[in-house]
């Protein structure tokens, strides 16, 4: 029999090949080849084994042990799917300085705090000193008797903790710290953090203990680690901020117990984060009235519905390049509603500078947000005001036409509910709620002349 030589494998999508490559040549990513020992052929039979439970009708499956508990944070819940399931794995992955560990503290505290407590929390920090996190914790409120507190790298001796405390919630913060004495490879390697991941969501399964990983991201905004990491965990997190803005969401990435597109809206003030169950305030709070380039919109984050405010600021230049910025909008889109305003509705921008930009640190780049952009555009360039209970929903195609968005009645009764009474819409958007009066919009030339003779 011939003998089988060295085996090679990505360690981010864990694909094999015959020989070291610099890149993967299934995920294209650089440096991530490494030598493994190669499996010997086995020709031996697999004789089966006794179970250890006979199989049983699915109807016949008892399902209230694995039933969602609550942590006590409603925003966090609502991403969850209802809270934590015992045993599931669950990965919060941000950039630095974001706020994953202050909102940890918190889903710790709370989780212990309630009445209806199911048991202890046990916070692993392997970044920093024992000392530091609690005075975090004291800084923003979230200390109690029942939450334990250490300071490890080490997987063994966190296993060790585990069977000490006896908690019924575990955090890891991060998953790139630790360490098996078991795998030969450094503290945050593929490796490494493959071996240690998969033993936490033995952990997990073995015990019904819901465990909380964090983890780092690389410079792209990706989970930091092999693309493994995501398939052995349960669900996976996503927390976003801008470091100007004291605005978060929690977005569900993958999510094996509820919905993966549902996102969760927190607030980072002076007492740690909050979470905030309306956040359509922020994003229209201090909002100006009766001033030319500002229209709002509702996008869809999840099944929540959010307005949004839009401006826009148009000045004439005689530079031979007009300046575009854009802030809290997708560079590309904004260029594509310009070439569609002056190509298609004529108004002239080609001498003229354009910046655009959001409020209150939302990020839009849903399609449905565009007709709302390019009225603050035509606003903002015949200085003309548009109505201030007036919102705007539609995609702007390149014919310039107003295409049909998702959702449109959900966003209209959001829009009611805060105040407004007139919206633009896309032709062929359902049924609408009756306390607001929509226009239908077919196309960016009608509506352009029609502002422009008020």
């Amino acid at each position: 029999m011939k003998k089988s030589g060295p085996a090679f494998r990505c360690g981010e999508c864990g694909a094999v090949v015959a020989k070291w490559f610099g890149r993967c040549p299934e995920c294209q990513a650089w440096g991530t080849i490494e030598e493994v020992a190669a499996a010997r052929p086995s020709l031996a039979k697999v004789v089966a084994g006794a179970p250890a439970s006979p199989a049983r009708p699915i109807a016949e499956v008892d399902v209230e042990s694995a039933r969602a508990q609550r942590t006590g944070v409603p925003e966090l819940d609502r991403v969850l799917g209802g809270g934590l399931v015992p045993g599931a794995v669950v990965l919060l992955a941000g950039e630095p300085g974001v706020g994953k560990s202050t909102l940890l503290l918190e889903v710790a505290y709370q989780w212990v705090a309630r009445e209806d407590s199911p048991g202890r929390a046990l916070y692993i920090t392997g970044e920093e000193s024992a000392g530091q996190v609690r005075l975090r914790a004291e800084r923003t409120g979230n200390v109690h008797q029942e939450m334990f507190l250490a300071s490890e790298s080490d997987l063994a001796t966190v296993i060790g903790h585990v069977d000490a405390v006896k908690p019924a919630m575990l955090v890891i913060d991060s998953v790139q710290t630790m360490s098996s004495p078991a795998v030969e490879s450094s503290a945050g390697g593929v490796t490494q953090v493959r071996a240690v991941t998969a033993a936490l969501v033995a952990l997990a399964k073995e015990r019904g203990l819901p465990v909380i990983l964090v983890g780092h991201v690389t410079k792209e905004g990706s989970v930091a680690g092999p693309r493994v990491l995501e398939h052995l965990v349960d669900v996976v997190l996503q927390f976003e901020g801008d470091k100007y803005s004291s605005l978060r969401l929690v977005r569900g990435v993958k999510n094996r117990f509820g919905a993966a597109d549902e996102v969760g809206c927190f607030e980072m003030v002076e007492e740690g984060i909050v979470g905030v169950p309306d956040p359509s305030g922020i994003f229209m709070s201090n909002r100006v009235e009766g001033v030319a380039g500002t229209a709002v919109t509702v996008i869809t984050e999840g099944k929540r519905a959010l307005l949004g405010e839009v401006q826009a600021l148009v000045a004439n230049t005689e530079a031979p390049m007009p300046r575009r910025a854009v802030n809290g909008l997708e560079a590309s889109r904004v260029a594509k509603v310009l070439a569609v305003l002056e190509r298609r509705a004529s108004l002239p921008l080609g001498k003229s500078d354009v910046f655009t930009a959001t409020v209150g640190g939302m990020r839009i780049i849903e399609p449905a947000g565009d007709l709302a952009l390019a009225m603050a555009v035509a606003s903002a360039k015949l200085d003309i005001p548009l109505p201030n209970d007036m919102v705007i929903i539609g995609e702007v195609g390149l014919a310039g036409e107003v295409r049909r968005v998702g959702s449109v009645g959900r966003r209209l009764a959001e829009a009611a509910r805060l105040g407004f009474k007139r919206a633009l819409i896309p032709p062929d958007s359902g049924r609408l709620p009756p306390e607001i009066r929509a226009t239908v919009v077919p196309d960016l030339r009608t509506l352009v002349d029609t502002l422009s003779k008020r």
